[in-house]
């Protein structure tokens, strides 16, 4: 089975980085997993509340850092279905998608799930599952 971005989905890579917008639309035709684009390009002021979050407001932490490369259009959070943040075999279908598209592409991606790009997920504690960003 083939996926396809839904219209929100491409809406919210609207001033992505055109070379990761190429990276997740490449991705969904691969993907054992259909998966929605849940944040593109992040508002500096949307980085702060985020970052408050679990900090000065309740909430858990959802963030470790006020320079999100988020913000600069360099990141996605793509979320698989279904849609269990908690369940990490979706996720983790959905980075062989992403790496494979990446790798396609000849661009450099890190997965919030193994930050030190070493293909062992979550092996430190990494946490954030649902971001794929540009690498050097």
């Amino acid at each position: 089975m083939t996926f396809a971005l839904s219209k929100l989905s491409l809406s919210r890579l609207e001033g992505v980085n055109p070379k990761l917008v190429a990276v997740v639309k490449r991705a969904i035709t691969l993907s054992s997993v259909d998966f929605m684009v849940v944040e593109g390009v992040r508002s500096a002021a949307r980085q702060k509340q985020l970052y408050a979050q679990g900090r000065t407001v309740p909430g858990k932490v959802v963030t470790w850092t006020l320079k999100s490369k988020h913000i600069d259009g360099l990141a996605v959070d793509l979320l698989p279905a279904p849609y269990d943040w908690k369940d990490p075999k979706g996720f983790d279908a959905v980075n062989r998608a992403m790496m494979q598209a990446a790798g396609e592409l000849g661009v450099g991606l890190r997965w919030g799930a193994d930050w030190n790009q070493n293909g062992k997920a979550r092996e430190k504690g990494e946490g954030d599952s649902p971001h794929w960003e540009l690498s050097a």
